[in-house]
């Protein structure tokens, strides 16, 4: 993908095929994953069989192969810039696991007062920050890609430390406090650390390894100019196949429920646009570059639905309300994000006029 035009006509224009129409393939994928699951029999038992960390082995194996190419193209002689840059990290880290939490637990309460298990599906999914898709979206918007994989494993070790804590805070503490009705949930820290380091873990060592070896054999203007093409496709046909299987997997109860899949749907869309038009407008309030701004909107805005759907199954069944809310999350996140995209590369032009005023 190019990233060097600030016309978002430019950049949309020089996309690959895949890259210009993937709102297309991703409704495709959708629409084929529920159909699949609703008319196959036999499917979803077949693809829950073997599974990695509570996750179906196939979407394990697309997430994989979905963030591979793109932890691949990460310059990690470049990371000190970002690890530096306290005006990103801060406020990533506020956004991320104050800001995103709390937003999601007065959304749920206010949208979904009536229905309990839904209710805390949707605080489980705003507990589970994102530490897969939102490389895809913020690689597609021309973010900032160190950035992004600093933020990521950032928001990777809060997870394994803060991720039972807050769920304990808003599932039984904060809502004793208020008068509302409080929930258990038992996850272990473990469990959360096992999901961090198969699904960021393993991509990120495999692309930090391709770089420095394919550096080091035939030079960076090779690696980055012949081999990032090549694999770069990659990342998108790992990003369709993880949504056909998701979608198939939960194609029975998100057809056989369209009430409450909507009900659900409510707060989850009141929440990525909020979090991502908040974060985008912070980013440039407080000076960051176009790419920074991006980065940083899309790290808040995400949510890690593996870990959210594998935590509900867990603690309360592959049946639940709670399971069900964490399934409909990746069904609105998806095509928001994707439409996200569009918004953020439209909204560099702004970025380069201001550019030019200010100089």
């Amino acid at each position: 993908m190019t990233t060097t035009s600030t016309a978002p006509a430019t950049v949309v224009g020089k996309l690959s095929t895949l890259d210009r129409f993937l709102p297309v393939w991703i409704a495709a994928a959708m629409v084929a994953g529920l159909l699949a699951g609703r008319w196959i029999p036999g499917l979803e038992a077949g693809l829950n069989a073997v599974a990695i960390d509570g996750i179906s082995l196939p979407i394990a194996l697309g997430l994989l192969v979905m963030m591979y190419p793109v932890l691949a193209k990460v310059r990690y002689d470049r990371l000190d810039t970002v690890t530096r840059d306290r005006k990103l990290l801060l406020p990533s880290l506020i956004l991320n696991w104050l800001v995103g939490p709390a937003l999601m637990f007065a959304l749920a309460w206010l949208l979904l007062p009536d229905l309990p298990e839904y209710r805390t599906g949707l605080i489980i999914v705003g507990l589970a920050r994102c530490i897969a898709m939102v490389i895809i979206w913020n690689d597609l918007a021309c973010g900032d890609r160190e950035a992004a994989a600093v933020l990521v494993a950032l928001n990777s070790v809060f997870q394994v430390i803060m991720f039972g804590v807050l769920g304990w805070f808003y599932l039984s503490v904060l809502p004793g406090w208020l008068g509302l009705e409080t929930t258990s949930l038992a996850v272990s820290g473990w469990q959360i650390a096992k999901s961090v380091l198969i699904f960021l873990g393993i991509p990120l060592v495999a692309g930090y390894l391709s770089r420095r070896l394919g550096e080091r054999g035939k030079g960076r203007d090779w690696y980055e100019n012949r081999f990032l093409p090549k694999i770069g496709p990659i990342a998108l046909y790992g990003l369709l196949f993880t949504i056909v299987i998701l979608f198939a997997l939960q194609g029975h109860q998100i057809t056989s429920r369209p009430l409450d899949v909507a009900r659900i749907a409510l707060p989850l869309l009141a929440y990525f646009a909020l979090m991502w038009a908040g974060s985008y407008l912070f980013g440039k309030v407080i000076g960051l570059s176009y790419e920074r701004t991006t980065t940083l909107a899309f790290t808040a805005a995400g949510n890690n639905f593996e870990l959210a759907i594998a935590v509900a199954i867990a603690t309360f069944g592959v049946t639940s309300g709670q399971a069900l809310a964490g399934v409909v999350g990746p069904l609105i996140e998806v095509p928001v994000l994707v439409a996200l995209v569009y918004v953020s590369l439209a909204l560099r032009r702004r970025f380069a006029q201001s550019t030019v005023e200010r100089s």
